[in-house]
């Protein structure tokens, strides 16, 4: 905030006496350097003698604001622009204090009345450009930036900005003239070595480029580009131009060239095939590529790898026999992993499979042998059995074993047996093999990692806290929770949640999953730093990059994970209003009731004992080393989460996890589904029936939206509530369920087609109860599926849950059957 020191008495709307406008001086030093009770103390000084001087007042408040006092800041700066509202800096304040509130338009108003004020304010001008660019607001960027270039031409950065503004607005041509005329304004031209220089002439070419003119592109780069310091970007576009132009031959030598610098990029192989106008089918050609890269470079696993994507017959056993045999001698662990895609061709799953136990049977039978290439196979064989596509679980138990024997300080094959043994059910044993494997290599951070989430699957929370803990900084105030918190560490806190919910403990289940909301937030607001530091930098192509990626932030899998956990737990509270278990959790019976009460007794153990540690942590350190800076120290209010889940309206929360979902992630069936139970809840149908809509778009087989057809279409035949033109204009929109239809034929027929699917068969059940079939027949029904051919303990999981969720007095008989069928699943017990 400059510009207010500069300020002087004589410009401002109030002037103030000699005296105290120096005091003023010092109110806004003290704010920049942090030193907040300084800075409070002397605006009181000066509202003693001038009680009613609005930028005082504004200053006052945005001191208390960074102080954590919001609500007082707001009051104080509202009482300033009361007093002055001609005042600029009050208006600029009021905007620092909306924006530090995250209510972005009512701060881009409040700068925009400043500008008005103070024209020519660079930092009101700068502020306003960065809200305006956070919020997409490309035209009123693109008229800020154009102000900011009028003020300041000689700066770079100002018309790099403007170029930038152009771009994101889709004006491409604009924006490469913004770059074009400052080049102009050069008297000389900047040296080789000028990084901002040389990215901004890489930018100019990626717009030329943009533009589809890539002979001119081409030309900029033969010219301008030549010696630019990013080559490799050179070296590539080049490349690329020259294949968009029809220019083969040479596109050839530049791939070749690119390949020479690192023969293990993917896509340089394939578009060195294109330039060679090798034909998708000529596998002989294209091999021949890959073959001349393994001679130029022997230790490249790509130019052997890749072939086996596109080889059939024996041309591919003959590829997959030496490319097996190679890794397997060296005993490469992430051999497997680098082969399973494979998976999906029949014909190769089983080729691997039969190329590994002939090279396994090929190995020396010497039990006390440890030789590398007979455990690797054995691994190799193990993950085999193991995957999916190729499931038999006994005989990867087998191989996994001999492994072990083979080497019994191999953490990989003590990490596999603990896989094999989670996908039998057992996750208690699964749990107790993966921490076997950390603790043959105490030091590995991941194995680590995975003993934590192998614990937290079966439900052992607090165990899983102190396992990656052991990697977390001992000095943290708050334990390794708070640690794994300030990393953002997002797969922890997930399957934290995940587990807390399992086990009904709603509180603490709803505070992780805000927490992974939280953590979007951030990276959405980190954004801000950026704006002025990347144009300050110059690192532009890195930074248009970044607000690309920014766009689409929420897509990541990470987020719609944690925003699916959190609506499910709130329509669970929805649908149970009247719980009152453990942290809002659904008392089922005394035993579950009992033992959440000591979970939850237990939790607030932990908190008080962190909370000590933290006191006494706080209370050694030495108070000559604590500066106070005034910065406020944010208190957890809510540690077990009982706030969150005593909220009284479930399905109010649960839309601001739906809402994002929605917009992100509109291709997930998942998210639909969601989208659809919310929205019925609250009888918003029109939206309901959107979501049903994409959801039958996207898989209209999908045992839940079928259950979720059945539902719409009950409602329409049955509600008499609705009004006469949303019934219309809901009955023209939905189709999948024709109005003559009889329910139970409809059922009927869906149950005949999908006979041999349990869970669709289950969403049967689900449809005839919901219609209003008895509902101890409805019941008996799913306790028959456990007889069902190719019903899993994963379908039985699925049926437990749903008997709950109906609270169906044979949840106990069905967990018994079950169990009997699955005695070691533990999901069961």
């Amino acid at each position: 905030m400059y510009e207010l020191r500069s300020g002087s008495a004589a410009t401002m709307p109030q002037p103030l006496p000699p005296k105290e406008a120096a005091q003023f001086r010092t109110v806004i030093r003290s704010y920049e350097d942090k030193q907040y009770k300084r800075g409070i103390k002397t605006a009181d000084l000066i509202l003693k003698k001038v009680p009613k001087h609005g930028d005082t007042m504004a200053m006052k408040a945005l001191i208390l604001s960074a102080q954590g006092r919001t609500d007082e800041a707001f009051s104080l700066a509202k009482e300033a622009l009361t007093v002055d509202m001609k005042s600029h800096i009050c208006w600029h304040v009021y905007g620092l204090l909306y924006r530090a509130n995250k209510n972005f338009e009512e701060a881009i108003k409040a700068y925009k009345f400043a500008l008005k004020l103070e024209p020519e304010s660079p930092q009101i001008q700068r502020d306003l450009a960065i809200l305006q660019v956070q919020m997409r607001d490309y035209q009123g960027y693109i008229q800020s930036r154009t102000a900011m270039l009028q003020a300041r031409p000689q700066l770079r950065q100002s018309w790099t900005a403007l170029a930038i503004a152009n771009h994101l607005a889709g004006n491409l041509s604009e924006a490469e003239n913004v770059l074009t005329t400052y080049e102009g304004t050069l008297k000389t031209t900047p040296s080789r070595h000028d990084i901002e220089h040389s990215e901004s002439i890489m930018y100019k070419n990626s717009l030329i480029a943009e533009q589809g003119d890539y002979q001119r592109a081409l030309d900029h780069l033969n010219g301008d580009a030549k010696h630019n310091l990013d080559r490799l970007a050179v070296l590539e576009a080049r490349a690329e131009y020259l294949s968009k132009l029809g220019r083969k031959d040479d596109a050839a030598k530049a791939y070749r060239a690119l390949l020479d610098r690192n023969a293990e990029h993917p896509d340089y192989y394939e578009k060195l095939a294109a330039a060679l106008d090798i034909s998708v089918e000529d596998h002989k050609a294209r091999k021949a590529i890959y073959d001349e890269y393994v001679q130029k470079a022997p230790r490249s696993d790509a130019a052997r790898r890749i072939p086996l994507d596109f080889l059939k017959g024996d041309e591919f056993k003959q590829a997959a026999d030496a490319y097996l045999t190679l890794m397997l001698n060296k005993g490469v662990p992430s051999t497997f992993a680098n082969l399973k895609h494979l998976y999906s061709d029949t014909f190769k799953k089983n080729t691997l499979k039969e190329l590994a136990e002939k090279y396994l049977a090929s190995q020396p039978s010497d039990s006390a042998s440890k030789d590398k290439g007979e455990a690797a196979g054995l691994y190799f064989l193990a993950q085999h059995y193991n995957y999916h596509l190729s499931r038999d679980l006994p005989k990867a138990t087998e191989y996994i074993d001999k492994a072990i024997e083979k080497d019994p300080k191999s953490v990989d094959f003590h990490m596999t047996k603990a896989r094999i043994i989670k996908h039998e059910g057992n996750l208690q044993l699964a749990s107790e093999m993966m921490d076997r494997a950390r603790k043959v290599d105490l030091k590995d951070r991941y194995i680590n990692s995975k003993a934590a989430k192998y614990q937290l699957r079966n439900n052992e929370n607090d165990k899983a806290l102190k396992t990656v803990g052991l990697f977390t900084r001992a000095e943290t105030v708050g334990g390794p929770l708070a640690d794994l918190l300030e990393m953002q560490c997002i797969w922890f806190l997930t399957e934290d949640g995940e587990a807390y919910a399992r086990q009904g403990n709603i509180g603490m289940a709803l505070k992780r999953f805000h927490a992974i909301g939280n953590i979007f937030d951030v990276w959405q607001e980190d954004q801000f730093d950026f704006h002025s530091f990347s144009l300050r930098k110059g690192h532009i192509r890195a930074y248009v990059d970044m607000l690309r990626w920014e766009d689409h932030v929420r897509d990541h899998p990470f987020f719609s994970r944690a925003a699916l956990d959190a609506i499910d737990v709130y329509l669970k509270m929805a649908d149970k209003p009247s719980a009152n278990g453990v942290n809002g959790a659904d008392e089922e019976n005394s035993e579950d009731a009992l033992a959440r009460k000591k979970a939850a007794k237990k939790a607030k153990k932990e908190q008080q004992r962190l909370e000590r540690e933290a006191a006494e942590k706080q209370a050694k350190q030495d108070p000559n080393k604590s500066t106070q800076t005034g910065e406020p120290k944010k208190k957890d209010e809510d540690p077990l989460g009982l706030k969150l889940a005593a909220t009284t309206d479930p399905l109010g929360e649960a839309m601001k996890y739906l809402g994002p979902l929605l917009q992100a992630c509109p291709e997930s069936i998942e998210a639909q589904i969601a989208g659809f139970e919310v929205y019925m809840r609250r009888g918003k149908y029109v939206l309901a029936l959107r979501c049903l809509n994409n959801a039958l778009s996207l898989d209209a087989t999908h045992p839940r939206v079928y259950e979720q057809a059945v539902a719409f279409r009950s409602l329409l035949n049955s509600s008499p509530e609705l009004a006469p033109k949303v019934a219309e204009v809901l009955k023209t929109q939905f189709q999948a369920v024709d109005e003559s239809t009889k329910l139970s034929t409809y059922i009927e027929q869906f149950e005949a087609k999908h006979k041999a699917s349990p869970l669709h068969v289950l969403s049967a059940i689900a449809a005839r109860r919901s219609t209003g079939e008895d509902k101890s027949k409805c019941d008996e029904r799913v306790l028959d599926l456990l007889s069902m051919n190719g019903v899993s303990s994963g379908d039985a999981i699925e049926m437990l849950e749903r008997l709950k969720s109906w609270r169906s007095p044979a949840v106990a008989e069905f967990r018994g059957a079950a169990q009997a069928k699955w005695p070691d699943v533990t999901r069961l017990a």
